[in-house]
């Protein structure tokens, strides 16, 4: 058997001061309640106090207030196929959520509002993007580290205020396109390895900034993901938009968004998209705990014009190839 070696006087010296510490650091904990939960505590993840840095602005009653279980189809993609002078589009959804600017100098939006359609126009508030009109614009000292799994994309310190024009600059040109609201993605940049020392609170202030400057447009503003905030900025938010809460187990997070009778569309990407899924995976995409009412669809990755229903209903909506 062999035996532990001995520690030295310096070693054991150092292992002293190190128990000290400890013991002193957990007083202060015990005494001053510092980052120790309560007996009374649930277990659940508890939201940030909020600290906005502007005050959240009244909503304007011409804002579009969409109402929960509305039917929707998003595509990122490409530009939407639709004849100006004779609209038509499939499938026959409520809403439609689609890139900004690959739509900018098209008729597609006004094609749209002709057929009774509204219109999300979508975004990146909280990263930046090299193949955008405006990437030029974004300070290489607000850019931080890569989003994973997105080539070339890199997370945005969204407290800047020079990121924060870029975006209001945005807001407006979707103003200026005629559409219903904005789609600001990537605002969850807290949960990842982003670069810039973000937390839930910036997050929460951000999207009430674009609130904010949306509703002054007199648009609406959506959540992107970032559940942990739900209940933080739901005042100020006119929907959801949510990705893969069913296959992260997380959906309940959005569910206060049902309570207030805003929709939460929700997206889930099976691994059979498109075309081959199995109803194994339709049902756990459109069965998801805490899913209920929430209005699902299921997509390819790439958010093509390919969609399928929780009813299995599928469509194809014509894209510019």
């Amino acid at each position: 058997m062999t035996r532990p070696p001995r520690l030295s006087r310096r070693q054991k010296l150092i292992l002293a001061a190190v128990g000290v510490v400890i013991v002193i650091a957990v007083a202060l904990g015990v005494g001053l309640g510092l980052g120790l939960k309560h007996d009374d505590d649930d277990g659940g993840d508890e939201e940030p106090v909020p600290t906005f840095t502007s005050s959240p602005a009244p909503i304007p009653s011409a804002v579009w207030e969409p109402k929960a279980n509305s039917s929707w189809q998003i595509i990122l993609n490409a530009v939407l196929d639709i004849d100006p002078n004779n609209p038509s589009v499939e499938p026959d959804v409520e809403v439609y959520d689609i890139d900004m600017f690959i739509h900018q100098n098209t008729q597609v939006i006004p094609s749209l509002h002709k057929l009774g359609k509204k219109v999300i126009c979508y975004f990146s508030a909280g990263s930046y993007e090299p193949y955008v009109p405006d990437a030029s614009q974004f300070p290489k000292a607000d850019i931080g580290k890569d989003l994973q799994g997105w080539p070339g994309e890199k997370w945005l310190d969204i407290r800047s205020t020079a990121i924060r024009n870029i975006m209001v600059a945005r807001i407006q040109l979707a103003s200026k396109m005629g559409c219903d609201a904005i789609d600001p993605d990537n605002l969850d940049g807290y949960q990842n390895e982003n670069g810039k020392d973000l937390t839930a609170n910036d997050s929460a202030d951000f999207a009430v900034f674009l609130a904010n400057e949306a509703h002054k447009l007199n648009l609406g503003v959506g959540l992107k993901n970032a559940g942990e905030i739900v209940k933080t900025v739901l005042p100020f938010m006119q929907f959801a938009v949510n990705e893969q809460c069913g296959q992260y187990k997380n959906c309940d997070l959005f569910s206060p968004f049902i309570a207030a009778n805003k929709p939460v569309y929700h997206i889930e990407y099976p691994d059979g998209a498109p075309k081959t899924i199995s109803a194994t995976e339709k049902n756990s995409a459109c069965s998801a705990p805490g899913a209920q009412g929430f209005s699902t669809v299921i997509k390819e990755m790439d958010l093509s014009g390919w969609v399928q229903y929780c009813d299995g209903r599928t469509e194809d909506t014509k894209v510019v190839s």
